[in-house]
C-alpha cells in the first residue's frame, strides 16, 4: 500500500499544449523531462571532489539535492497521451494475489540499490487486476493514459501515474 498519496496535480482542464487521448504510443524516458531542465543545475557550482561522507557540507548538498528531485517539473505537452513506456518494475505491496501497484523506473536498482532518481523519472503505476507474474525489477512496458499525480510513496516520490491497461514483459520490437 502507497503511504501517501497526494492530489492530482492536472486536476481540471490540461494544460495549453497537452495532448488529448488517441492512439497508443511508446515513449522514452527523456520524454518525461521538461525542455531545458538539468537535474544537476545547483550541485555544479559545488566542489564535490574535495568533500568526504562525514562533511556537513557534503551532508547538505545530498538533502538539497533530493529536494530538488522530489519536486522536478513535469512534460506538461505529453499529459492525457496513451502511452507506453518500458521499464524496470518496484512493487509498492507484496500481497498474496500479486501486484496492484507498482514504481516504474528508467534503470536497475533504482529505488531498491539505489536512491531514487528525480521525481520526473518515476511512474507510480496502477492496476485495476492483481497480477502475479512479476517480481521486483523486472522489465516491463506499461501502457496507459498519463496522468501528472504526485506520489509519496515509501521507495521515492513519482511526478506521473499511469492507470495501465496493460502490463506485460518486456520484449524489443525486431
Amino acid at each position: 500500500m502507497v503511504p501517501q498519496v497526494q492530489p492530482s496535480l492536472s486536476a481540471g482542464p490540461a494544460p495549453q499544449g497537452a495532448s488529448t487521448p488517441g492512439p497508443t504510443r511508446t515513449i522514452g524516458w527523456e520524454q518525461l523531462i521538461p525542455a531545458g531542465w538539468d537535474p544537476y543545475k545547483d550541485l555544479k557550482a559545488l566542489n564535490l571532489q574535495g568533500l568526504k561522507d562525514n562533511d556537513p557540507r557534503a551532508d547538505e548538498a545530498l538533502k538539497k539535492m533530493r529536494q530538488m528531485w522530489d519536486n522536478a517539473p513535469i512534460n506538461p505537452l505529453i499529459l492525457g497521451q496513451n502511452v507506453r513506456l518500458p521499464g524496470f518494475l518496484v512493487p509498492l505491496e507484496d500481497l498474496p494475489e500479486g501486484i496492484k501497484e507498482f514504481l516504474l523506473v528508467p534503470y536497475f536498482g533504482a529505488c531498491v540499490h539505489s536512491p531514487p532518481p528525480p521525481a520526473n523519472q518515476i511512474v507510480h503505476v496502477k492496476l485495476d487486476k492483481a497480477v502475479k507474474r512479476f517480481r521486483s525489477m523486472d522489465t516491463v512496458w506499461v501502457s496507459g493514459t498519463l496522468s501528472a499525480t504526485k506520489t509519496d510513496s515509501h521507495m521515492g516520490v513519482s511526478s506521473y501515474r499511469i492507470d495501465a491497461k496493460l502490463v506485460e514483459p518486456y520484449t524489443e520490437k525486431r
